[in-house]
């Protein structure tokens, strides 16, 4: 009898939290079936567009590797010469100009994936082929920026690069 008591007590104890319980199902997505392109934000967009850092090169700058853009916006900070300016200057023009044109074959081929899946077109095969062309882009865009951080490791000297991960908030 105890058993049977005790079996209905935890019964009766877990109904009123079941009949509370809600089912939501919505997603953190929800909203983002309207974008154009459903894996790039407007704003990732307009940073590809631009030629933006796009986060790409953290690998570099949180291992004390300065980028050309930071560089010229603190270069009296830093101290920078003439010859320093100019050479980041070419520095950071090569990479904005690869960068641009790279972030818009990415554009591109995350808007023919998008297709793809939006005519419902894509088989296994050309999906495989449509990643492949995206990380391949990916790839040379993330190539470029963490590129212009090991160029300016040959133009600025190691006080300057200590400066700019001070003034950066890597050190003290």
């Amino acid at each position: 009898m105890k058993p049977l008591v005790l079996a209905l007590f935890v019964l009766l104890l877990s109904l009123p939290a079941s009949a509370e319980e809600e089912h939501v199902h919505s997603s953190p997505y929800a909203g983002q079936q309207l974008r154009e392109i459903k894996s790039l934000s407007p704003e990732d967009v307009a940073e590809l567009e631009k030629g933006g850092g796009w986060g790409l090169a953290k690998a570099a700058e949180l291992n004390g590797m300065p980028g050309p853009s930071h560089v010229l916006k603190m270069k009296r900070e830093l101290g920078l010469t003439a010859e320093q300016e100019a050479q980041t200057q070419s520095v950071f023009r090569k990479m904005q100009r690869g960068a641009i044109v790279e972030g818009k074959r990415l554009i591109a081929a995350e808007t023919a994936l998008e297709v793809g899946f939006r005519e419902r077109t894509l088989d296994g095969d050309s999906l495989r082929e449509r990643l492949r062309e995206i990380e391949a882009r990916r790839s040379n865009l993330r190539y470029i920026h963490l590129d212009a951080h090991l160029q300016m490791m040959r133009v600025l000297n190691g006080s300057q690069i200590k400066r700019y991960n001070q003034l950066r908030g890597y050190e003290p």
